[in-house]
C-alpha cells in the first residue's frame, strides 16, 4: 500500500512508519517545509494548504498531526493551539480528500481517550457518551472534522491511551522514579488507559486492512491503575515507591493538565479492536513497562 501520514515524525509516526517499511509498505510523509526527497509532500495545515493532486493514488491517509497534550501547563494560549492544531490538520487533509480526483478509501484518524472524561466505576466502550471537560470537547471536534471525509472512505478515529515509551507522556516520571521518588499520584487508585508503543503502532497497521469504522480504543488488554503503572516502572528500575504527590499539589501545579491526564478514572476497553482479531505484544501495564525501558 501506498500511506500518507501526516506526523510521520513524531513518537508514534516514527514507530508507525517504521513497521510499514518493514511489511514492504510505501510510507509518504507530509513536512511543512520544502519536500527534499519523492517520498516527502508539502503541507501548511495553518493555512490550510495541499494539493489535492499530491493524494493521487494514495491507498490510506494516516492522521496523527496535533499538538502535543504532554507540554505543560496548559496555558490559555496553549489550549487553543491543542485544539487548532488538531481541527486545522484533520479539516486541511479533509477538503484536500474531497477535492481529489480519487479519494483515498481509508482515513485514520488520531484521537483520544480523553473523550470519555472522568468516569470512576465504569467500563468505557466505543459506544460510552464523551464527557464534558476540556479534552473530551476537543476529542469529540476533532473526530466531527474526520468525519468530512468524502462519501466512501472507509474513516477511523483510533482513541489513543497513554503511551509506554521513553519519549512519551511517561518521560517526566522516569527521572522522578530513577531519584527514588515514585509513588501514588493522588489515591492512585484511578485507571489509566495505557499501551505500548509497538502495541499502539502495530494496531494503527491492523486497522488499515481491517473493516473496522468510527472509533476503535486503543488500549492495552489488562487495566492498570495510576499506581499499577509506577510501580512497574520503580520496580523494573529497582527504585522503592513510597512518597505520594497529593491530588491538590498537582492540580496546584499542573491545573486542568492534572485533572484531566493524571488523576482522572478510566477504565478502557479494548474488546472492540481484539474481537477485530488484533493480538496484543504487550497484555500488561508491566510487560509495556519493562519493553519500554529495553527499548
Amino acid at each position: 500500500m501506498r500511506v500518507l501520514i501526516a506526523g510521520a515524525s513524531g513518537l508514534i509516526g516514527s514507530e508507525v512508519s517504521r513497521q510499514l517499511e518493514a511489511a514492504g509498505h510505501t510510507v509518504l510523509r507530509l513536512v511543512r517545509r520544502e519536500a527534499r526527497s519523492d517520498s516527502e509532500i508539502r503541507w501548511d495545515p495553518a493555512f490550510a494548504e495541499l494539493d489535492p493532486g499530491a493524494l493521487d493514488g494514495v491507498d490510506a491517509v494516516i492522521n496523527l498531526a496535533g499538538a502535543s497534550l504532554s507540554r505543560l501547563p496548559w496555558t490559555a494560549s496553549y489550549r487553543r493551539e491543542i485544539v487548532r492544531s488538531r481541527v486545522r490538520a484533520t479539516r486541511t487533509l479533509t477538503d484536500a480528500m474531497n477535492a481529489c480526483a480519487a479519494p483515498p478509501p481509508v482515513l485514520l484518524n488520531a484521537s483520544a481517550v480523553g473523550i470519555y472524561g472522568n468516569r470512576p466505576g465504569e467500563t468505557l466502550t466505543e459506544e460510552s457518551a464523551p464527557g464534558q471537560d476540556f479534552l473530551a470537547g476537543v476529542v469529540a471536534a476533532w473526530e466531527r472534522e474526520a468525519q468530512r471525509a468524502p462519501e466512501g472512505t472507509r474513516v477511523v478515529s483510533f482513541r489513543t491511551s497513554l503511551v509506554m515509551a521513553r519519549g512519551g507522556v511517561l518521560k517526566p516520571l522516569l527521572p522522578i522514579v530513577r531519584f527514588g521518588l515514585g509513588g501514588p499520584l493522588g489515591r492512585g487508585t484511578q485507571h489509566w488507559p495505557w499501551i505500548s508503543l509497538h502495541d499502539e503502532a502495530a494496531a494503527i497497521v491492523h486497522l488499515l486492512t481491517s473493516t473496522l469504522s468510527g472509533p476503535v480504543n486503543l488500549v492495552g488488554p489488562t487495566p492498570a491503575t495510576a499506581n499499577d503503572v509506577i510501580r512497574a516502572v520503580a520496580k523494573a528500575m529497582r527504585r522503592p515507591f513510597f512518597i505520594p504527590v497529593p491530588a491538590f499539589v498537582l492540580t496546584l501545579v499542573l491545573g486542568d493538565a492534572a485533572r484531566q491526564l493524571l488523576l482522572a478514572d478510566q477504565r478502557v476497553s479494548s474488546a472492540k479492536l481484539q474481537a477485530d482479531g488484533f493480538v496484543f505484544a504487550h497484555r500488561t501495564a508491566a510487560e509495556a513497562v519493562d519493553w519500554m525501558l529495553r527499548a
